[in-house]
Order: C-alpha cells, then sequence, then structure tokens
C-alpha cells in the first residue's frame, strides 16, 4: 500500500477541507475584470487572507477562484492555460459540453440567468463565509470597497446553512474521506482533489506547469516529479458551480398526485415514493436499510448495494444510488475502489429568491463540487450515471430528480415483484439557471498570478 503524500494544508484552500458548516451564512460573487493590473495586486493581497486547509478558524472566511476567460483576462499566456484540464479550458457553455452535460432545452445556457452565452464571462468567483448576517454584510461591504478593480456581475445569497436541501431531505452525507486533509489519516488520495499529488492510479493529474524563468522569485513550488519546472497548479484544484432552481411544490403535488387512491391521497405513500426516488428517507437513513419506513437511527453512510442488485429495496435509479453507486455496478466485488475514482466533495448551500413582481419564490441549492479532474470525476457522473436512461440495465430511466426532461418526459421505475411499477411522464424537477468552472488556486499560486513576472506579458 501507497503511503498518503503529505498535504501542505496552509497552502491549500479552505473549501478542499471543508465546508465550514461552522459559519452558516454565506455568499457567493461572481466579478468580470476591468482593471488587470489592479486585479492581480489584489489577488496578491487576498492570497494572505483566504482561508486555508489548515486549523479552521472561527471568523469570517474567504476563498477565491478564477474562470479560464479570468486567467486570459489578467495577460495570462494562452501557451500556459492550455497546461489546464481541457474542460476548465473550453468552459462549460461550448456546445458539445451542453450536449455532454444535458444542458439543452429548458437547461439551454442560452436561458441561463449568469454564465451563458448572453451574459458577461464570469472572471473571478469570491465566496464568502460568517458566522452571523451581519458579520457577512460586513465583510462583504468592505470586499466591495477592496474590488475596484472587479466589477460585479451578480451576488447569490444563500439560506442559512441547514442539514436538508429545498426537497426537505438530509444533505451533506455520504462525502469521500480525503487522505492527509482530516483527522483519520484514511481516505481515498489527496491527488483526486488536489493537483500535484497522486491520485487512485498513482499519477499526478495533469496541471499547468510554468518555466523556472517565469517565476524568478520562486513563488510557486516545484514539479514534484524533478522536471525543474514551477508547479501552478499543485494545491489547487478545480471548483464546479452549477446553479439548480428546484422546483419544490412540483415534486411533492407529483409524488401526491401519483400515489392518490380513488382520488384519495395517502400521504404515506407519497412519502415512500419520494424517498424511493431519492434513495434516502428525508432523515437520511438509506432505503437498503430501512425501505418501509423512515428511522433516522439507521442514517449512515456505511452501507453497500450489493445485498440488493434487483432494487426490490432501494431502486436502482434512486438519485443518491445514481451518484455513488457503492458496490451494486458490474463487475461485482471492484466496483467499489472503480466507483470511488468518480467522487466528488460537495459544498453546495440552498437559495431562496424571495417573491417579486408577482411570482412566487423561487428555491434551490448553489451545487458546488471540487475535484482533480472535471472530466473524470464530475462530468462522468453526470452525463453517465445521472443522465444515462440505460444506468445498470435499465431501460428509459433518467435520474429521477436532477437528468433533464426528454421529449416524452422521462420514466422512474420501483422495482417490485411480482411486478414492476413504472412512473411516466415525469416532469424536471431541476432546472439549471446557470454554471461555470474555476481553478480554485493554491495561496501560492495566488501570488503568483498577483505578480508581475508570469501574469502580463501575454505572448509567453
Amino acid at each position: 500500500m501507497r503511503r498518503a503524500e503529505v498535504v501542505d494544508r496552509e497552502d491549500v484552500q479552505g473549501l478542499v477541507a471543508r465546508g465550514y458548516g461552522r459559519l452558516p451564512h454565506a455568499s457567493y460573487s461572481l466579478y468580470a475584470i476591468e482593471r488587470p493590473g489592479e486585479a492581480r495586486a489584489l489577488l496578491a493581497r487576498w492570497a494572505d487572507v483566504v482561508g486555508t486547509a489548515g486549523p479552521a478558524g472561527e471568523g469570517t472566511t474567504l476563498n477565491v477562484a478564477l474562470s479560464a476567460a479570468g486567467l486570459r483576462a489578467l495577460g495570462i499566456a494562452e501557451s500556459r492555460i492550455a497546461g489546464f484540464a481541457a474542460p476548465f479550458v473550453e468552459g462549460m457553455v461550448t456546445e458539445h459540453r451542453s450536449r455532454l452535460l444535458g444542458d439543452t432545452g429548458e437547461n439551454d445556457p442560452a436561458t441561463w440567468s449568469w454564465g451563458g452565452p448572453r451574459h458577461d464571462p464570469v472572471h473571478v468567483l469570491v465566496l464568502l463565509f460568517a458566522p452571523s448576517p451581519a458579520e457577512l454584510d460586513e465583510r462583504t461591504a468592505a470586499l466591495d470597497r477592496e474590488a475596484s478593480a472587479l466589477r460585479l456581475l451578480v451576488r447569490h445569497d444563500t439560506d442559512a446553512l441547514s442539514p436538508h436541501e429545498p426537497f426537505g431531505f438530509a444533505d451533506g452525507i455520504s462525502q469521500p474521506r480525503v487522505a492527509g486533509l482530516g483527522r483519520d489519516p484514511g481516505g481515498l488520495p489527496a491527488g483526486e482533489f488536489v493537483l500535484g499529488y497522486r491520485n487512485a492510479y498513482g499519477q499526478r493529474t495533469w496541471r499547468p506547469l510554468v518555466p523556472p524563468a517565469a517565476d524568478p522569485r520562486g513563488l510557486l513550488p516545484a514539479d514534484p516529479d524533478g522536471s525543474g519546472a514551477r508547479d501552478l497548479g499543485r494545491n489547487g484544484t478545480y471548483l464546479v458551480v452549477r446553479q439548480l432552481e428546484q422546483d419544490v411544490d412540483g415534486f411533492w403535488d407529483f409524488v401526491r398526485t401519483r400515489t392518490e387512491r380513488d382520488g384519495t391521497a395517502d400521504p404515506d405513500a407519497a412519502e415512500r415514493l419520494a424517498a424511493r426516488m431519492v434513495g434516502r428517507w428525508r432523515s437520511g437513513a438509506p432505503l437498503v436499510l430501512t425501505p418501509e419506513r423512515d428511522d433516522p437511527r439507521r442514517r449512515t453512510e456505511d452501507f453497500a448495494y450489493g445485498a440488493d442488485l434487483d432494487g426490490l429495496r432501494c431502486p436502482r435509479g434512486a438519485h443518491v444510488r445514481r451518484v455513488n453507486p457503492r458496490d451494486a455496478l458490474a463487475p461485482v466485488g471492484t466496483t467499489r475502489e472503480i466507483v470511488d475514482r468518480h467522487r466528488v466533495l460537495r459544498r453546495g448551500r440552498p437559495y431562496t429568491v424571495p417573491p417579486a413582481d408577482g411570482e412566487a419564490a423561487r428555491r434551490g441549492l448553489h451545487f458546488l463540487c471540487l475535484g482533480a479532474n472535471i472530466a473524470r470525476q464530475y462530468e462522468f457522473v453526470q452525463h453517465t450515471w445521472i443522465n444515462d436512461p440505460h444506468f445498470d440495465g435499465l431501460r428509459d430511466d433518467a435520474d429521477p430528480l436532477v437528468a433533464p426532461r426528454a421529449e416524452r418526459g422521462r420514466t422512474f421505475t420501483e422495482q417490485a415483484r411480482p411486478v414492476r411499477r413504472r412512473h411516466r411522464g415525469m416532469p424536471a424537477f431541476v432546472r439549471v439557471r446557470g454554471g461555470e468552472y474555476f481553478f480554485l488556486p493554491s495561496r501560492r499560486a495566488l501570488r503568483w498570478l498577483g505578480s508581475g513576472d508570469g501574469p502580463g506579458t501575454g505572448a509567453t
């Protein structure tokens, strides 16, 4: 067994190590760079104040990420940007990527409220986390003053952190453990989530390296493989951001209507169908352990699907079974290790947009996830497990919660004996309202990006 690498936690931004659960109030500010020189100086200052993966503090915390368009706006040479992963370099809204992610129809980027082709490109994302609304407002006001070189495109306020997502189900369960980032020495290799370290294949994920001449002050760490280059990616990672609007009323109206008996509501049956679509009860207890009724005492992430391959306890197409199939996919016995190579760190928070102009309030999730390989982790899960109608031997079942709606509607199948039950013509309960891929740099990378050494040269 390969020994876990020591992660330089003080150089890694804190979002990688924690979801800031002790800081229940948050806002996400999206900016365009207007004055590159001043913006670089701002990044250099932020490098000294960003929250890190070291010991957690109690006060307001700031994390900073940049898009590929943001790196270009800073003046980073295209030859250096090419060293980043292709999905990041290309961005989230290319035609190919929209098909891959299911961003078509109602989810088409042309309909998004930010991040799409009809909007100015997002260059910088600043995430603020605070212990109270007053402290969040104070730090946000200070951010507006210090970020004068940036133009605010949109600011997303979040709801106070809750253990439940908007549909009402327990959230934040079943996060992967990362070796070198937690108190427990075990877990997946750090390189699955942090660039510059070895991943589950024993390799370092593709990342940007720059020649020593571009870093004369030695701001960046050396390439650990001994090439002599400086490692711009080390201790950084990729951050996927998607704004997912949830039709909460539509979801619960659907399960109530589908479980009516002779026009009479059956609340227990509605609750059961909702749980079977999710794969857990509202408390977080997994169906595979308690299939007939919720039992909060059974809430755990320590379970498997291997004894339920037929899906009689938890439907094979349930949401949480798709995003983490554990040991349920063929070949049986090796799948857990294979599945773990597609895990992501989730850092999402719910939001509510107050009613306006006669419209009802809108609710949803600011979905954030982290991983060192966008294609193998986030995009694989979205395309191959969530959106695939043939997942795990199914016929035409996509994810019942978050997959895009097909022209003929979607189907959700409850495996049962002697006859399965199929729910056809299901509406879409989640709509994409915006999104982008970001690079979450290390503190040392922020200092380099803020310097005049590599950035600003333009052509090299």
